[in-house]
């Protein structure tokens, strides 16, 4: 069994290949294991067809992330305690120890109500962790916010016991992810390794293309013995062809293991 983080690949940093591809990508590549973004692609949606992969490729898969993105708002119904249930189903039956999930956004009144105690039970009754995301302020323009989330974007001033930081949404709230790191203590168990310069657009560049500190987060991570999932979620959308996409996969596990393993000052 590792005693350190699995540095995993997110099926979302493939797309618009499909979810089998992710895999393909992580075994080749050195991947230790993939997190599975359950979306339009039915085989995201499905425990068979995952299992599968993991069988033809060799690569567990640690994390499923729930459906709770706009687009991916009627997969699995549109009940969303139901659908975290069936995440923590699948998580369950394909060996992954965490799920995934956005905070509600505030026009879910009554989920949003109870998400911080609903969390709780969850992870009591299913014995997966929920580990809540951080996200941010929709931003028209500088100087107009909109909060969408409720009770928050910032989920180290919630209760949560287990949590992810992701560094392209730190960037678009403008707001520290290693302070937000050591606030959250023994709390963060999931990180996804991506960038931002900063803009309203939430951009998952490659880790060290933006302006996000991602080599000291992983610093600090790395003194402070974590040992939870590091997931590299990037945007290979524009990528113009495989090998491009190929590059951009290796370079951001490549920069993550070298900062990781960076002996402290």
């Amino acid at each position: 069994m590792s005693t350190g983080p699995l540095f995993a690949l997110s099926t979302a940093s493939v797309y618009p290949e499909p979810t089998s591809a992710a895999f393909e990508y992580a075994g080749r590549l050195g991947y230790d294991a993939v997190e599975v973004m359950v979306g339009i692609d039915e085989v995201s949606q499905s425990v068979d067809r995952v299992r599968s992969l993991i069988d033809a490729y060799d690569v567990p898969v640690c994390a499923i992330h729930s459906p709770c993105l706009l687009i991916t708002q009627r997969v699995w119904g549109t009940e969303p305690w139901a659908k975290l249930e069936r995440s923590a189903e699948m998580a369950d039956a394909v060996g992954a120890d965490v799920v995934v999930v956005h905070p509600p956004f505030r026009w879910q009144r009554e989920y949003a109500r109870g998400f911080v105690d609903g969390i709780a039970k969850l992870e009591k009754k299913t014995g997966i962790a929920f580990a809540v995301e951080n996200m941010y302020p929709w931003r028209a323009t500088s100087k107009r916010e909109m909060q969408v989330y409720q009770p928050g974007w910032d989920p180290s001033i919630e209760s949560y016991a287990n949590t992810t930081v992701d560094l392209s949404h730190a960037a678009t709230a403008h707001s520290d992810p290693v302070a937000m790191a050591r606030r959250l203590g023994g709390r963060l168990r999931h990180i996804h390794m991506t960038d931002g310069s900063g803009s309203a657009k939430d951009e998952h560049l490659v880790p060290g293309r933006g302006v996000m500190p991602c080599g000291d987060l992983l610093g600090h991570l790395a003194e402070s013995g974590f040992k939870g999932h590091i997931v590299m979620e990037i945007n290979t959308r524009k990528a113009a062809s495989r090998e491009e996409r190929e590059s951009d996969l290796l370079e951001s596990l490549a920069f993550s293991k070298l900062h990781f393993a960076r002996t402290p000052s």
